[in-house]
């Protein structure tokens, strides 16, 4: 059983998205395809609601900024910490993720960055992860060995590839 919560893109934060993006461009939706055209090959993820693209679905690639829209609700001042990439979201409402589904994007052997934040919205500390075959336990041990640090209050998971944001998990 997953023991800490991965956090799609909260839902206020997708409406406006799906009309600008965090760089203050417009949403270009387009319907995803098996070959990849234009944008995005299916199987790619969806923060939204934290699940894979699939053929046929209506879906949009944006800049987001999660660290400058949880900092603008806790009132953190991040400065140059607030950063914005690219994700893929549906380009209409969708369902949420099922509480207990377990850690998303979870490919045995994909790298990952562990980003640390601080409740000023700072980094603390990070780690590169590489994604075990029991993904669950070793995204557990990750976020247990992050959260041991009393200043840390978020992670962002990010792919190292691409430095996309996949999800985010706060302090419990």
């Amino acid at each position: 059983m997953t023991t800490y919560t991965p956090l799609p893109v909260p839902p206020a934060a997708l409406k406006e998205l799906r009309e600008l993006d965090d760089a203050g461009r417009p949403v270009l939706p387009y319907l995803a395809r098996e070959d990849g055209v234009p944008l995005a090959c299916v199987g790619s993820p969806l923060r939204c609601c934290l699940r894979a693209i699939e053929p046929g679905d209506r879906v949009a690639l944006v800049s987001y900024a999660p660290l400058r829209r949880w900092a603008a609700a806790t009132g953190a001042e991040p400065g140059a910490y607030d950063e914005a990439g690219p994700v893929f979201i549906h380009a209409d409402a969708c369902a949420e993720p099922p509480e207990a589904r377990g850690y998303p994007f979870a490919r045995p052997g994909a790298l990952r960055t562990l980003r640390r934040y601080d409740d000023a919205g700072h980094i603390v500390g990070g780690r590169l992860f590489e994604i075990p075959d029991d993904a669950e336990a070793g995204f557990d041990r990750a976020f247990a060995e992050a959260f041991a640090e009393p200043e840390v209050a978020l992670v962002h998971v990010r792919a190292l590839e691409y430095g996309c944001f996949q999800f985010e998990v706060r302090r419990p």
